[in-house]
């Protein structure tokens, strides 16, 4: 029987390759994969299709659009834009999905313009969770120009709107993410809001070369263990399609990556198979759960993040900012 143990993760990839590792099926839940040699990039589609399967993930349901390259932070013109423009198709198709149809009947709404709100969370003075707020930074907003002069003034027919704010976290302000975004949202009422978030992964080999895109909202600090109330449709109104990288691991699953290389290593040994095949045999929550024992309780709480991490956000928040920019030309 699978044991219920905790792993840190906010990719719902990982969530259900866990249970695959235990050769346990998961009802409702349906997992696509598609791989692109040539680019070297995997899109991996993981729909949550009942409540059953929700609470055996541990996540709302919705999709969950997974994109892994080892080229997202590469400092490379034509890849980031290849990059930013799979992003664009991805969050155009949620879009797509969950914007409200009648939306046009809103008072002062045109057919064909959109109202974007995009959220940085995250805090800014901490560069592995400063992703959230450098995106913002780099977007075309024109809420206050299309305000002020009409949508003419951006020199064409239909204009969509796009503003952005970085709430901070609540140690900075004293308040939770989502009720100033709530408050915001509505004073100003757009269509859809786009949250953009560190994530924390399972795998260390994800970090900081994955891209999670879902329809289900955002919710700052689960990956951390640092629950804060979550932006979602029901909590604000509008669809929320929470946009992610994971930036750290914690140190249980570094360890854990270690215990793997070290079990290969034991069973290539002549003398020493039997034991590897010994630890093999255990599943990964049982490993996993071996590992938190052996480092308790001094690195329990302790997260890790590559050393290069402040070029990498920088990078990144690039592609991600120009992904949006492209989606609302």
């Amino acid at each position: 029987m699978l044991r219920n143990y905790s792993v840190r993760t906010d990719l719902a990839l990982e969530e259900k390759e866990r249970f695959e590792s235990d050769n346990v099926e998961i009802p409702g839940v349906v997992l696509e994969e598609d791989y692109d040699e040539e680019r070297e990039m995997r899109i991996t589609r993981v729909e949550i299709e009942t409540e059953n399967g929700a609470k055996a993930m541990g996540k709302p349901t919705g999709t969950y659009l997974t994109l892994e390259t080892p080229n997202l932070a590469l400092p490379d013109d034509d890849t980031h834009m290849e990059i930013a423009s799979e992003l664009c198709r991805h969050i155009r198709e949620l879009i797509d999905k969950n914007i409200d149809k009648d939306r046009e009947k809103k008072e002062g709404a045109e057919d064909g313009d959109l109202s974007v709100l995009v959220v940085g969370l995250g805090n800014r003075e901490v560069t592995p969770d400063a992703l959230g707020p450098y995106v913002a930074d780099h977007l075309a907003v024109n809420r206050h120009i299309v305000k002020e002069y009409g949508k003419y003034a951006m020199g064409m027919e239909q204009a969509n709107m796009i503003s952005a704010i970085v709430p901070g976290v609540m140690g900075q302000t004293g308040m939770e993410s989502s009720e100033i975004v709530r408050g915001i949202v509505a004073e100003t009422h757009p269509d859809i809001v786009i949250a953009v978030d560190a994530l924390a992964a399972r795998n260390s080999r994800r970090l900081n070369r994955t891209v999670q895109i879902a329809d289900t909202g955002i919710h700052p600090g689960s990956g951390v263990g640092n629950h804060r109330i979550g932006m979602t449709k029901e909590s604000l109104g509008v669809p929320v399609i929470g946009i992610g990288v994971p930036t750290v691991v914690d140190a249980a699953t570094i360890v854990n990556d270690t215990m793997e290389n070290f079990i290969r290593a034991l069973e290539s040994s002549d003398a020493l198979k039997g034991v590897g095949k010994e630890l093999r045999s255990y599943s990964a929550g049982e490993k996993y759960e071996f590992v938190k024992e052996l480092i308790a309780p001094h690195l329990n709480g302790m997260f890790v993040t590559p050393k290069d991490v402040d070029e990498l956000i920088h990078h990144i928040s690039h592609t991600i900012s120009e992904a949006i920019n492209m989606l609302f030309e």
